[in-house]
């Protein structure tokens, strides 16, 4: 199978689980839909992002979407329109648009204003699933961004662990991925990143446990 059919099949099979095991959840499609009409430059992450490069479908709560800094306003705007049932809560990083009633946040629209994210448009590739031409990250960059995650110092470590099993999909799933592309990514990151990163590459591929 091509990345975009494994894609495809991955994204629509995680937005039937989350559509099935949790109420009020706003499908991943919708949201593109929204942001393609109001011409907003974004690409999908979180698990609908990285559905296809982990071979993994997963029930979410939330769609993220990275989007170009001068169209957040822009997509924020498109989506309040569109569905009417979200509040927007404007953050630092990013604006999380949440159910008014029950406060779940269901569309997380991401700021890139940190490495890697900065870097994400040049690194992303397009697909098509149901017709809607949309980008993901790229397979280096799907990795960096969840290494980036895992190592953070404010991430609690219970989502540290998810990420890390993220992390390690990814790596066996994908014998073929680019490690020198991989390194320079990293390097975004902090001095030390290209090495840190393609040892626990390879701690992945030997079953090692990752230290985080």
């Amino acid at each position: 199978m091509t990345v975009q059919e494994i894609h495809q099949r991955l994204f629509s099979k995680s937005a039937a689980l989350s559509s099935f095991q949790m109420d009020g959840v706003i499908r991943p499609i919708e949201v593109i839909r929204v942001l393609n009409r109001a011409k907003v430059r974004f690409v999908l992450a979180g698990a609908y992002g990285l559905a296809g490069w982990q071979k993994e479908s997963r029930a979410t709560e939330d769609v993220d979407v990275v989007v170009a800094p001068p169209h957040v306003k822009k997509a924020v705007s498109a989506l309040l329109a569109a569905f009417s049932q979200l509040e927007a809560v404007d953050l630092p990083m990013g604006v999380r648009l949440r159910d008014r009633h029950t406060k779940d946040v269901l569309i997380d629209v991401m700021k890139p204003l940190q490495q890697p994210y900065r870097e994400v448009f040049k690194h992303s590739r397009q697909v098509s699933p149901e017709g809607e031409n949309y980008r993901i990250p790229t397979l280096e960059m799907a990795i960096v961004m969840k290494f980036s995650a895992m190592t953070s110092l404010y991430r609690a470590s219970e989502d540290k662990h998810r990420d890390a099993h993220d992390f390690i999909r990814m790596v066996k799933n994908n014998p073929k991925l680019d490690e020198t592309k991989l390194g320079h990514l990293a390097l975004l990151l902090y001095p030390e990143a290209q090495r840190d990163v393609l040892n626990l590459v390879r701690k992945a591929r030997d079953g090692e446990t990752l230290i985080l």
